[in-house]
Order: C-alpha cells, then structure tokens, then sequence
C-alpha cells in the first residue's frame, strides 16, 4: 500500500497478509482522487473515512492536506495498523499545524447514529457483502454529516447502481472498483 502524492507521498506501508480488508488499488484511488479534485479542495478540509480498513484512504486525504481525518474501522487489528501507519508518519491526534487524524475503533452504524460532526468530504468502503450496504448513502446522507458543498465517495461492487439516489451526481468504475459520488441538492 503507498500514497500517491503530496506530503507523504511514495510512503509504502506493507499490509499483513492475513488482513481481510482489501486496500483500493494505487490505480482506483489515484483516479477517484484525479475526479475529486473537480469538486473539492483537499487543503484544510475535514473528512471521515468510514470502513477504513488499512488506512490506505485515511493516509491519502492526510497527505493531500485535510487537517483533520476521522476514522473509522471496527477489526482491532486493522486499527492498531492504521494506528502504526499513523505513528511512522508522526501524525498528531489533536489539532494543531500538522494534520491530524482520529482513528476510532469502533462500529460505523453506530457512529453514525452517535456521530454530531460535519465533514468536507466523507469516503465509505464498506464489504462489498454487507447486507446493510444499499442502505449506507441514505444514513450517512441523512444524518446531516456532509457540509454545504461536500462530497460523499462510496465504493462498491459492480452490483450496485446508485444512479436514482437523488444527491447521486456521478459514477466511476476502475476495473472491478466502483464509486458513486454523491452531493446535497
């Protein structure tokens, strides 16, 4: 896993084999970035990353210049990873003039229901095979998360079409990687 540009970018980190989370392929996640980039100002932007997994998208926003990223992933083991990662990068859990991040171990669907903070940009890569995923843009949508002007990228498999949500605005896939892109109207 490495990051693709700006502070950190080039840093690798080696994801244990035995994790079950897959990390968005350096291809998907450069070009759903490349997209982004339309929409969004990276700089000084809150964002959440729900379903973290290995970090590889909490570690991209911070290294794209967030100031602060919350994240999000239940399996103890793929957070303490994301914990390390964030340690070798000398990443702050508090505010101040180096970026800083929030990794919460903890369940998503219950820090949505908990969860009072607005973000710029909200990211979820959930499994593919969760039952609850159809349902994920219309809670993380309506728990009023998302600022004015802010972006929600959901990564799903190529089943799924978000394409009626009506904050839907775009879709792209990446071989078997899918995003919808969604917006408040």
């Amino acid at each position: 896993m490495r990051v693709i540009t700006g502070i950190f970018k080039g840093r690798h980190f080696e994801v244990p084999r035995s994790f079950k989370a897959r990390p968005t392929t350096d291809f998907a996640k450069e070009n759903i970035f490349n997209v982004l980039s339309a929409y969004l100002d990276f700089e000084g932007a809150t964002a959440l990353d729900l379903f973290s997994g290995t970090g590889s998208i909490t570690l991209e926003m911070l290294s794209r210049g967030c100031s602060q990223v919350v994240s999000v992933e239940m399996d103890r083991d793929h957070h303490r990873f994301i914990t390390d990662c964030l340690k070798k990068l000398e990443v702050g859990s508090s505010p101040s003039s180096t970026p800083s991040c929030v990794p919460l171990r903890a369940d998503v669907f219950r820090f949505l229901k908990s969860c009072r903070q607005q973000f710029d940009f909200i990211f979820a890569d959930p499994p593919y095979a969760l039952k609850e995923l159809p349902q994920i843009p219309d809670l993380v949508l309506g728990k009023n998360l998302l600022k004015d002007g802010g972006v929600f990228v959901f990564e799903h498999g190529k089943d799924n079409d978000f394409s009626n949500h009506p904050c839907f605005i775009e879709h792209r896939a990446y071989g078997s990687v899918n995003f919808s892109l969604f917006k408040l109207k």
